[in-house]
């Protein structure tokens, strides 16, 4: 009997071939079968097609049709067999792809890519490790340069991966020795973030010291007074992250240089408060492979993430789009649900003008237009993601995208992708990683929220923004809460009409879900109201939303004490630990007296030891002790 052929669902099937070619075998005769002694099925084909699957996955099966690859043969004679009578079959052993031995990856993947894959190991990896469960039945792993999931039981000839063949193979060998280090360290648990292989601290530095060398010129001389002679040396560091593979402090580097060039521009991108962030960034990564605890490098670092991945034929399913202004420019992000790998990924345009309101929606991008890649369903043998998990999507003659238009429903995306308990997603930002040192990935926030009811509806109009409480079916509640642009004129009265049920019945509301004030709270790009999605950002400003004022709710004073006293360290930033004005101290001295008014000690401590510094230190100490107290307020404002 062939388990293997048995054990394979339509989604499976979908998964290894695509799902018109496992419908199309469907609906066509079946073969004639009969099976080997070596457990080989053969299928004759009314058509004179004979088609044979042995057994080691369907890329090992013959057809006579002459096709290239799997072809609706091969799904043909695998449907068919499953139509045979059933004979007992034993009761299932639990079975983890951890109990995989290295012998039979090496004859599966080979040893060149063993090798390679032992590489990757002794330099160390993050996984994500998610066990099958009876909503899921696959186990998977999510790893920096691909998804990987194994279908059938201990049958490697059934795993896929999001990445396109042969590139990265080696991901097998890794995905396997994740789940291992799963079992060993965290058994039962459905889904856990485990560090394979490496030495947490190995090295005596970060490879960051031309980074953090560049940080320190910023802090020391500030944006205001840094000359464009600065290019060449952030030319150099970012040449040198990228040879040691460091992705997420490259990145840094690279927003760090863009808010220089935007403030020497004069263009609205520049904001103090982030070119400081990318300063502290770099030292809070530095810091957490360097400590005697050290975090392992890979999660820290980025060195096990691939520049770029090409991925298989992938579906890709619209959760909505933001439209950003920065000046003369917009910017549009799509967020992609990609379900086989459950993340989000990003499409970005930008382009120069002031296309606003519905304007936006006409712009073509990979030969369809914004509106309809925001609100589809994309089939695509082009997409290629970034270690940031952006996606581009390729345009020449031999690539191939289609778009459908999607219904919203996003009660069938992966769990991780699904929002349905509010309380258990505030148990998942509570657990985050602190941002400084989380991989650097795009859209990490993005979810699908199911919705019961809606239970009310505020606009401020002092801040331009519109807030909504929404209920989940175990009564626990979440704020959807979105701002005015210009950009995007439409936002709030679209918002507002499908908030009151203009628009049909709320099921999903997309966004990015956060913290604050204790509460969780969504910033929304899309909404599955009805049949279909809607996107706000692309609507005209007319669509009759009924904005009903209230009182403009203003931070509670411990969170406006934290983002005052940040906003006044960011000055640092931008003026230059040399070049502060004379007022500068004493400022510092009144928010600190503040925050240990509020009951913020540590905090208010780190300021006030970043202030004495200033008084009779060396300027290496001068920077530390900013850092410090920069990075406790950076975290103390995402955690309020």
């Amino acid at each position: 009997m062939r388990t293997d052929l048995l054990g394979l669902t339509a989604d499976s099937l979908a998964a290894l071939t695509n799902r018109g070619l496992v419908k199309r075998a469907g609906k066509e005769a079946g073969p004639e079968l009969r099976t080997d002694a070596d457990g080989t099925v053969h299928g004759s084909f009314p058509d004179g097609v004979a088609a044979a699957l042995p057994p080691g996955g369907l890329d090992v099966a013959r057809c006579t049709c002459g096709a290239t690859g799997v072809c609706r043969h091969v799904v043909g004679v695998v449907l068919a067999y499953q139509r045979l009578p059933a004979e007992p079959a034993p009761e299932p052993l639990p079975w983890s792809p951890g109990q995989v031995t290295d012998d039979e990856l090496t004859a599966r993947i080979g040893a060149r890519l063993m090798a390679a894959a032992r590489r990757t190991e002794r330099a160390g990896f993050t996984a994500r490790v998610r066990r099958a469960t009876s909503a899921d039945p696959v186990p998977q792993v999510e790893l920096p340069a691909a998804t990987v999931r194994f279908l059938v039981p201990g049958d490697l000839g059934f795993v896929h991966t999001d990445a396109v063949a042969g590139t990265r193979d080696d991901v097998v060998a890794l995905a396997v020795w994740a789940f291992r280090a799963a079992d060993e360290l965290h058994p039962g648990v459905p889904e856990v973030r485990v560090d394979v292989g490496g030495e947490a601290g190995a090295g005596a530095g970060s490879g960051l010291e031309p980074a953090l060398g560049l940080a320190g010129t910023v802090l020391r001389e500030g944006a205001a007074h840094l000359g464009q002679g600065l290019e060449a040396t952030i030319a150099d560091v970012r040449r040198r992250l990228d040879a040691a593979g460091s992705r997420w402090p490259l990145l840094a580097v690279g927003d760090l240089a863009e808010q220089l060039a935007a403030y020497h521009d004069r263009s609205a991108h520049y904001r103090p408060e982030l070119l400081a962030s990318h300063v502290a960034e770099l030292h809070a990564r530095h810091r957490a492979v360097t400590r005697p605890d050290a975090t392992l490098r890979s999660s820290v670092l980025g060195t096990a993430e691939a520049a770029e991945t090409p991925l298989r034929r992938a579906r890709l399913e619209s959760l909505g789009c933001r439209i950003r202004g920065l000046g003369d420019q917009r910017i549009a992000e799509v967020y992609l649900a990609h379900g086989d790998s459950g993340m989000v990924l990003v499409l970005r345009r930008q382009w120069d003008g002031d296309d606003d309101g519905v304007a936006p929606a006409r712009r073509r991008i990979a030969g369809s237009t914004l509106a309809a890649l925001a609100t589809g369903n994309l089939v695509t043998e082009s997409a290629v993601r970034s270690a940031s998990r952006t996606v581009r999507l390729a345009t020449g003659r031999i690539s191939r995208t289609t778009v459908s238009p999607s219904r919203g429903d996003w009660d069938e995306l992966p769990p991780s992708l699904l929002v349905t308990d509010f309380a258990a997603l505030s148990r998942e930002l509570d657990g985050l990683t602190l941002r400084p040192i989380r991989p650097r990935a795009e859209a990490e926030l993005v979810r699908a929220v199911a919705v019961a009811r809606v239970e009310a509806v505020a606009y401020a109009p002092g801040d331009q923004r519109l807030d909504a409480v929404i209920v989940d079916r175990a009564g626990n509640t979440a704020t959807v809460r979105a701002v005015h642009t210009g950009a995007a004129p439409g936002r709030l009265d679209s918002l507002a009409a499908v908030l009151a049920g203009e628009e049909g019945e709320l099921r999903f509301v997309s966004g990015v879900v956060g913290r604050t004030g204790g509460g969780v709270v969504i910033e929304p790009v899309g909404l599955a109201v009805g049949g279909r999605i809607v996107v706000p950002d692309l609507q005209p400003a007319d669509a009759g939303g009924r904005l009903m004022a209230a009182a403009d709710a203003r931070h509670e004073p411990l969170t406006a004490a934290l983002i005052d006293t940040r906003g006044l360290l960011a000055e640092v930033a931008h003026h230059g630990l040399s070049h502060l004005p004379p007022t500068y101290d004493d400022r510092l001295a009144a928010a600190a007296q503040r925050l240990t008014v509020l009951g913020l000690h540590r905090i208010a401590q780190a300021v006030t030891a970043f202030a004495a510094t200033r008084t009779h230190d060396s300027d290496e100490a001068v920077e530390q002790a900013w850092i410090d107290a920069y990075l406790r307020l950076e975290v103390a404002v995402d955690m309020t």
